[in-house]
This record gives C-alpha cells, sequence and structure tokens, in this order.
C-alpha cells in the first residue's frame, strides 16, 4: 500500500459521506416541496420545476456513488461540487435571502475533502453563481418566486457585491483551515504507512521462521497470501481488507512453532500420537495470536485455529459447514492447493491442473463449494500467482 492507494481511498470514503449529505439535502427539498404545495402561496408550477430540477442535481452524484461505484474517480468529486453549487444557485435564485444560508453549504463539503485546490474552486464556481442568480431575477421576473432585482442599479451593486465578498472571505478561512488538516492528514498517512510496513515486515519474518522450520518457504507464504488476496477480492470484500487477510493469511501456520521437530521433520507416516500433536498447531496459533491487538491479528487467529477444517466437519476440530469462518473456508482452498503443486523433500508436487481437479473434485466435502466456484472462476489469476512466484530449489 502506497500514500496515492491512501488518499483515495480517503477519497473514496468523503465520497460516500458527501453522497448520504445529499440524499440528507434530497429528503429535506421533498419535505419543503410538500409544506410550499399545502401553503399554496407561489406558482406551483414553478416550484415544482424548482425542486424537481435540484433533486435530480442531488441524485446525480448519488447515483454515481451508490449505483455506478465511481467513488474512487477524481471526477466524482467535481461532479460533486458542481451539483452541490447548483442546487444552491437554483434555490437563491427563486427564494433570495431564504436560502442565503446554503451558500456556505457547498464550502463545508468542499472542506472535507482536505484540498485548498477544491475550496477555491468552489468559491468562484458559487460566486459566479450568485451573480448569474442576480441577472436570472433580472431577466425572467416571471420565472422567480421571491425576485430581489428589477433593474441592474445601486441596489443590485449593494446586495449581490456583498455576498461574493462574503463566499469569497469564507473560501480563504476554509482554505487556512483545510491547509493544516491536510497537513495533519500526510503525517497521519506517513505514519499509518510506516506502521504498516513495519507490521507487514514483523508477520513475513515471523511467518518465514515458521514455515522454514517445517521445511517450507516463504514462496509458499506469498502465494497463499496473493491467492487468499484474489479470493477476497472475488467475495466482493474492499481492497483494505483484501490487503488485511493477505497479511494474516501469512501467519496461519505459526502454531508448528509449538511442534517438535522431530514430529516436523518425520520422513515417515505419523503416529496416532504423533498425529494428534501435530493436529495441535492450530490451538498453538490461536493461542499465540488471539490476544494481539488489531484486525490483523484477529484475522490470522481465525485462520490459524480453522484452516484445517472441512465443510464435511472431517476437519481438525470437527467444525462443520457454515460454523466455520469464511475467510477459514477461503484459506483451506488456498493452502491444499498451494501444498498440492509445492515440492517437499518427502513428495513430488502435483501439476498445476491436477491441483485443480483435486480441489474440484472434494467441493461439498473438504471445501465450500461457494469458495470453490470462486476458485474456478479466477483460476487464470490464480495460476498467473502460481508462476509469478516460483518455488526455490528443495535441497
Amino acid at each position: 500500500m502506497d500514500r496515492k492507494l491512501l488518499r483515495s481511498r480517503n477519497i473514496a470514503d468523503i465520497n460516500r459521506v458527501s453522497a448520504r449529505c445529499l440524499r440528507v439535502v434530497i429528503y429535506f427539498l421533498l419535505l419543503f416541496f410538500a409544506y410550499l404545495l399545502i401553503l399554496g402561496e407561489y406558482d406551483q408550477w414553478i416550484i415544482s420545476v424548482t425542486f424537481g430540477i435540484c433533486i435530480i442535481l442531488a441524485l446525480i452524484p448519488a447515483a454515481l456513488i451508490s449505483i455506478f461505484k465511481k467513488e474512487s474517480r477524481r471526477y466524482t468529486i467535481h461532479v460533486m461540487i458542481i451539483c452541490t453549487v447548483l442546487i444552491t444557485i437554483v434555490l437563491i435564485t427563486e427564494f433570495n435571502s431564504f436560502a442565503y444560508p446554503l451558500l456556505l453549504f457547498p464550502l463545508i463539503l468542499a472542506s472535507m475533502y482536505y484540498n485548498r485546490t477544491f475550496v477555491l474552486y468552489t468559491a468562484l464556481l458559487t460566486s459566479a453563481g450568485i451573480l448569474g442568480s442576480a441577472v436570472f431575477q433580472i431577466k425572467f421576473p416571471e420565472l422567480t418566486l421571491v425576485p430581489a432585482f428589477k433593474t441592474f442599479d445601486s441596489e443590485f451593486i449593494q446586495a449581490v457585491i456583498p455576498l461574493i465578498v462574503i463566499e469569497i472571505t469564507m473560501a480563504i478561512i476554509a482554505f487556512f483551515i483545510v491547509d493544516r488538516n491536510s497537513l495533519m492528514i500526510d503525517k497521519y498517512i506517513d505514519t499509518a504507512l510506516t506502521m504498516q510496513q513495519n507490521e507487514n515486515y514483523l508477520i513475513y519474518a515471523f511467518s518465514e521462521i515458521s514455515e522454514s522450520k517445517s521445511k517450507e518457504t516463504g514462496e509458499h507464504i506469498k502465494r497463499v497470501a496473493e491467492y487468499m488476496r484474489v479470493l477476497g477480492q472475488a467475495s466482493g470484500f474492499d481492497p483494505e481488507y483484501c490487503d488485511k487477510l493477505a497479511a494474516g493469511a501469512m501467519m496461519h501456520d505459526i502454531g508448528k512453532l509449538m511442534i517438535p521437530e522431530e514430529i516436523l521433520d518425520k520422513p515417515s507416516r505419523l503416529t496416532d500420537e504423533e498425529y494428534q500433536i501435530m493436529k495441535n498447531h492450530v490451538l498453538y496459533g490461536e493461542a499465540l495470536l488471539k490476544d494481539c491487538p488489531g484486525e490483523i491479528m484477529r484475522i490470522a487467529s481465525t485462520l490459524a485455529k480453522e484452516h484445517h477444517e472441512r465443510w464435511d466437519g472431517s476437519g481438525y476440530l470437527g467444525m462443520k459447514g457454515e460454523e466455520i469462518a469464511y475467510i477459514a473456508r477461503m484459506i483451506a482452498v488456498c493452502d491444499v492447493f498451494d501444498a498440492l503443486t509445492t515440492s517437499r523433500s518427502y513428495k513430488k508436487g502435483w501439476s498445476i491442473d491436477d491441483a485443480y481437479a483435486e480441489i474440484v473434485k472434494n467441493s461439498g466435502k473438504q471445501f465450500d463449494p461457494a469458495v470453490v466456484r470462486l476458485f474456478i472462476a479466477n483460476f487464470d489469476k490464480i495460476r498467473e500467482i502460481y508462476k509469478r512466484i516460483p518455488e526455490k530449489e528443495v535441497s
């Protein structure tokens, strides 16, 4: 993860909040529209057109985010600001001084993005809209519910100029507030990146120790992590959670640190007693991780405990079906697939096609059928990871 990605996610979150604000605006407009209709003091046709335009403008960014899922796109911000400014201008054109407090709404919305350019951009758009609104009232008084101007005289100048000055003044204040907050956000992002990089390094180093003890390699860790990322994305998880899934997956076998080497390294079949000791590595892994803070460690603890569970209940702990955490059902497929395709000192790895056939064959028995369907649908990505991260030669 890098600064650009974090900023993109931050913008996406703010866009979603802004879309919710506009949905609230729609509810307000509908209530105000109903009130004016009941009041019956204004031209109903003009009222209907005015509120119809405002609601359509509010729906555009909401649809862009909620329906078309464009919350991460930079142009969504511009659409959001333009629509908000237009709504404000339409309302002050029709209701004049009654709607003046709404002139702050576009600035408040722009300030949420911690971007000075957007604040100035919004102020200029709004100022131009104020001037355009006044001209419209003079040119088309019959289309205005509460006209404030009739001619371009001193009254016009005395009313419009102060509004624009107030708008620019508020923009300058917002500019410095946003400038300060932007610096704080940058520091937060730098700190978050450093902490995440350190956490990932420690997770990988710790995981590699556990894998090397059982004669496996860091490539196994990397592949299983990337396979989990693919299935996480296919499951509809957001990118941030998929990153956490990949990091947590690296530690699924951490419990092997507690297993004696003579059992891990035994080239022949384990006795029943030895097999029982080996099975305990899932409980050791959970015990090592369950009290560690943070979502990644909670994910890792679940994966460490349940990655050997089977859909039909024949796994290490006897958990069955949906009793098993969904992410553990995912790693069961990833871990077995990689284990099958990997050569070890005591076995030869299967071909990728044979391993694929084995996963499909055990759908509904060893593996969750829904996860297997995702595995099948995304097998091209799985194959690409398999080729991109080849196994080191086993001595």
